[in-house]
């Protein structure tokens, strides 16, 4: 169930600039858009038949399950160029169409959670082997080569620090806070938390994993991924010295102004580099939401690397975003609309995928692991209710309304996988085998 704060349906739209939004300015035309139009026009009413969406037509006619007014409205405005959104681009064209204002909603995470919960059936099987085949491809220029990464990560996370910190908490921290004990859960009493109670539950999280990896004083700890620099304050302040490597520019030259501010410049090193350039030995590395930007490709680097600088009797705590292993298998080529407008190159694991690439090719094992699903969908709503409510600020930035109607779908369109059970979030603790990896013992 939602907790978003219902509002007035948003009816006038901006028009997305043509020059700047070209994919979702202009609507597919043509005879091929028109058949795929009509195709998946039908294919949507019939996919949609049994959610708990109630969905309404401008002529007057609705889809959904429509068993009462409480379940949340997804308005279609424009259903015409809404299907041959979809028809030709599949659920990017869906993402580009609420961009676009083809469709509105009075509760956009209330209309997701439940396309997120069936996303596996929304689409019949038989029709499932064609996507590669009718819809996008990935660009070969996004895949995470080190020629690439660097531009990958930028378009993201150097879009502006000021941008991050208008929605984020005081720590800066971007990825899953850990509210109250480990064992919350949607169904115990920490159901709601509140802004003030994010940069705690930030602070919690990193000290957790700093503690999972055994960092204390005299630790020499890698950081794979430095973000705006809160771990590296808190692994300092245990008496660690502290390596890290980021390839966002914007993020180094905030983080090392926030190491110097705090008095950790002699025990903190932040590195424009990529990950595989990592030397040196580490007694820990510690690695926070970093691997999503990986590659499925390059999963046995990453860990190779990481086997590579561990000390011997080291540790390695990871946070990651984790999917089903069938739906990791199943879209791991799927071109998406997060792909195309927020994370380029991006890619989602599995815990099963995890332990067989460190298992084939690395002597580390996974031996601890934690869900943190639901504190995920808490952290989610917290910053896209800041997001919506800081939009004057944003757009003093210099970003148009198209750009916030992209990211308020992206931090609904997250928060819903959480909700619906299809994305979790894990802490993870890997230590060194004994036996070396499954290669070496055949």
């Amino acid at each position: 169930m939602s907790t978003h704060i219902h509002r007035p349906d948003d009816y006038e739209v901006t028009p997305p600039d043509a020059g700047r939004w070209p994919d979702a300015a202009a609507v597919p035309t043509g005879r091929s858009a028109r058949v795929r139009g009509a195709a998946a026009s039908w294919l949507f009413r019939h996919a949609t038949a049994g959610l708990d969406v109630r969905i309404e037509y401008p002529d007057g006619t609705r889809g959904g399950r429509r068993t009462d007014d409480v379940q949340p409205r997804m308005i279609i405005r424009r259903p015409d160029d809404f299907a041959r959104r979809i028809g030709s681009a599949g659920l990017i064209g869906f993402g580009e169409s609420f961009m676009a204002g083809d469709w509105s909603t009075d509760d956009l995470v209330g209309v997701l959670t439940p396309f997120a919960s069936r996303v596996a059936r929304l689409v019949p099987r038989p029709l499932q082997a064609l996507r590669r085949v009718v819809l996008p491809k990935h660009p070969e220029d996004e895949e995470n080569t080190t020629a690439n990464t660097r531009s990958n990560i930028s378009r993201h996370y150097d879009l502006s620090n000021e941008l991050f910190a208008t929605f984020l908490d005081e720590t800066m921290t971007y990825s899953s806070a850990l509210f109250a004990d480990p064992g919350f859960s949607s169904e115990n009493a920490v159901l709601h938390p509140l802004w003030d109670d994010l940069a705690d539950a930030q602070r919690r999280k990193v000290d957790r994993l700093l503690d999972l990896a055994g960092v204390g004083e005299g630790t020499r700890l890698l950081e794979i991924g430095t973000g705006w620099g809160e771990l590296c304050l808190r692994a300092a302040a245990r008496g660690a010295t502290v390596r890290s490597v980021t390839l966002s520019s914007e993020q180094r030259e905030l983080a090392l102004r926030r190491v110097a501010e705090a008095g950790f410049a002699d025990q903190v090193q932040i590195d424009l580099l990529d990950y595989r350039e990592a030397d040196g030995t580490y007694d820990a590395v510690v690695s926070v939401e970093m691997i999503e930007a990986v590659g499925e490709k390059y999963w046995p680097t990453y860990f190779c690397t990481i086997d590579r600088v561990l000390a011997p009797g080291g540790k390695v705590a990871i946070q990651a975003i984790t999917m089903p292993h069938d739906r990791m298998r199943a879209s791991r080529h799927t071109y998406t609309w997060v792909h195309k407008y927020i994370f380029p190159g991006g890619q989602l694991t599995s815990l099963p995928a995890l332990r067989a690439v460190t298992d084939k090719h690395t002597t580390l094992r996974l031996t601890d692991s934690l869900s943190m699903g639901a504190h995920y969908a808490e952290t989610l709503r917290l910053w896209r209710e800041r997001f919506d409510s800081r939009r004057r600020p944003i757009a003093d930035l210099g970003f148009d309304a198209t750009f916030m109607r992209m990211w308020q779908f992206y931090l609904a369109y997250s928060e819903a996988g959480f909700r619906a059970g299809y994305l979790d979030v894990h802490q993870l603790l890997f230590t060194r085998s004994t036996t070396g990896t499954a290669q070496e013992q055949s």
